[in-house]
């Protein structure tokens, strides 16, 4: 008699989406670019300490013991001082610890949330798919910098904050697509033939139906990060962000404060804000990258 083929491991059935999003990474152009974004913004928070050249709290000071304000670039400050005499390239790096924190950070909430509830909304339908449908919808009807700004108003402003509103604000779209893709693979024959053979609830949602719907977890997750970081330099920009954190909507704000484009200093506020461009633009282009995911006619 033939040996009997053993199942196949629940971690080995976990990285089948991971491989699929390495692959389709390597393949698309646009997903390339923005995980290689993703990357070297990882890596740059990292290593911050090793790459910026002062530290960016720093008051710098010049000969006769005057600070070192408004300097342009040069060698020794490759993008400048501030007019508070801080060196703002090493500001700019260490503002990507910042952006990471929040973005990743915020990127998990919102995976997290949206997928369990769309997960649990699709699987089981009825008054439990109205229930979070419904509630999805409010939040959806909510306006997203305005309660931001509101909720850090109300309490502490802080990086907490910014992550828990965007964890409440964008979990339903995360929810929506999951629910939907969820409905239909429910009805798939390895779904039925789990529910046969007497496994429990818990374990076909998240052995048997999860691996399915990851990559979709994935995608809403890269863009989660760019929002969150936009969020975050908005609220910065507008005083609402935490005061003890460099990061690159301080940057802006110290600038429009003390008018560096009227100076022409466009060497303080046009690093930032391309830095906060790339990383938007990043979750946009991974997002373009794996419509094939989102529309599998598109694959061919």
């Amino acid at each position: 008699m033939a040996a009997r083929a053993e199942p196949a491991p629940a971690w080995r059935a976990a990285l089948v989406p991971v491989a699929r999003f390495a692959a389709l990474t390597a393949r698309d152009r646009f997903a390339l670019v923005g995980v290689l974004i993703y990357v070297i913004l990882l890596l740059t928070a990292v290593f911050a300490d090793q790459i910026a050249t002062h530290d960016p709290r720093e008051i710098l000071y010049s000969g006769r013991f005057r600070i070192a304000r408004n300097l342009p670039p040069s060698w020794d400050h490759l993008l400048g001082t501030t007019h508070g005499g801080r060196d703002i390239f090493s500001q700019l790096v260490h503002g990507t610890r910042s952006a990471v924190v929040v973005g990743l950070t915020a990127a998990l909430c919102v995976v997290a949330i949206g997928t369990l509830l769309g997960l649990v909304s699709g699987y089981f339908g009825g008054w439990v798919d109205s229930i979070v449908m419904r509630l999805a919808d409010v939040v959806l009807g909510l306006p997203f910098l305005p309660f931001v700004i509101v909720l850090a108003a109300l309490t502490r402003p802080g990086t907490a904050i910014i992550v828990f509103s965007v964890a409440v604000l964008l979990w339903p779209n995360t929810a929506r697509v999951i629910r939907a893709q969820v409905l239909t693979v429910r009805e798939r024959s390895f779904v039925e033939a789990a529910r046969v053979t007497g496994c429990s609830t818990a374990r076909i949602l998240f052995v048997h139906v999860a691996p399915s719907i990851l990559p979709l977890s994935f995608l809403y997750g890269s863009i989660a990060v760019g929002w969150a970081i936009l969020t975050e330099a908005s609220a910065s920009f507008l005083g609402f962000g935490d005061p003890t954190v460099i990061s690159w909507g301080a940057m802006l704000q110290d600038a429009y404060a003390n008018q560096a484009l009227g100076r022409g200093a466009y060497y303080w506020f046009v690093p930032p804000g391309v830095c906060i461009v790339l990383v938007v633009l990043a979750g946009f282009f991974i997002s373009r990258g794996y419509e094939e995911i989102l529309f599998p006619r598109l694959r061919s």
